[in-house]
């Protein structure tokens, strides 16, 4: 069973994936049968996902602080 982390690392590389098709090979946004479909926003949304699981996986990693005291 995969751990937290694992899962996070999948979720950001499957949306830097996403990312690249979409802007490897932009379209504009259309209307198709009543149905408005929305490139830029998709691009947006996508974006900020990756924004939100970056912070996650920063909150997932852990950390030490090292400290030196003078007398």
């Amino acid at each position: 069973m995969a751990t937290p982390a694992e899962n996070l690392q999948t979720v950001y590389e499957n949306v830097c994936k996403q990312l690249a098709e979409i802007t490897e090979n932009p379209k504009p946004s259309y209307m198709i049968d009543g149905q408005s479909v929305q490139w830029t926003a998709y691009l947006r949304m996508l974006t900020d996902q990756l924004e939100t699981i970056k912070a996650a996986m920063a909150a997932e990693t852990p950390w030490e602080v090292h400290s030196q005291g003078y007398t």
